[in-house]
């Protein structure tokens, strides 16, 4: 898929809304070769999905090995709103906790107060933390009114096909 096509994609509106959310499901191929797709808090600068996770993370060593990852990033309501994502994780090691952190994690419904301890919190625990950086190599907006899954498409082309016979 060429760079165009993807900022295409990224760039609709309903893209930029699915981007803004606060969680997407991370796919990888873990190191015995089994498939695993986590939940993982994300944050969007604009080119690239943001993660971060702790330094002992168990998916460290199977990104690390094989950094071929998916993500999808969606809705809960009727009908859904789906944008899948396909490219490459590059794991950025840092001390203490990146700010893509703190941020992706300000929109929880917290007081003040509760926000001030929860940061305590993160700040005592973590003495540093990996980000996970991916760069759209591919992607799918699916909003079942404009877009289709393509298998989907495929039985609409059929069905159009039957009908003018």
């Amino acid at each position: 898929m060429r760079a165009n096509e993807i900022t295409e994609i990224l760039d609709r509106p309903i893209s930029q809304e699915l981007l803004a959310r606060d969680v997407a499901r991370l796919a990888y191929v873990a190191k015995d070769a089994t498939p695993r797709n986590v939940p993982i808090a994300f944050t969007w600068n604009g080119t690239e999905i943001v993660m971060c996770t702790t330094k002992n993370a168990p998916k460290l060593p199977a990104l690390r090995a094989n950094p071929a990852v998916a993500l999808t990033i969606d809705t809960e309501v009727h009908p859904p709103k789906i944008l899948l994502l396909r490219g490459r994780a590059s794991l950025d090691v840092v001390d203490g906790i990146p700010e893509e952190y703190l941020q992706m994690n300000g929109s929880y419904q917290m007081t003040p107060e509760q926000r001030v301890a929860w940061e305590a919190e993160v700040r005592s625990l973590y003495d540093g933390m990996v980000r996970i950086v991916v760069t759209p190599t591919w992607a799918k907006l699916i909003d079942f009114e404009t877009t289709l899954p393509s298998a989907v498409e495929e039985l609409v082309k059929r069905r159009a096909e039957r009908e003018q016979v």
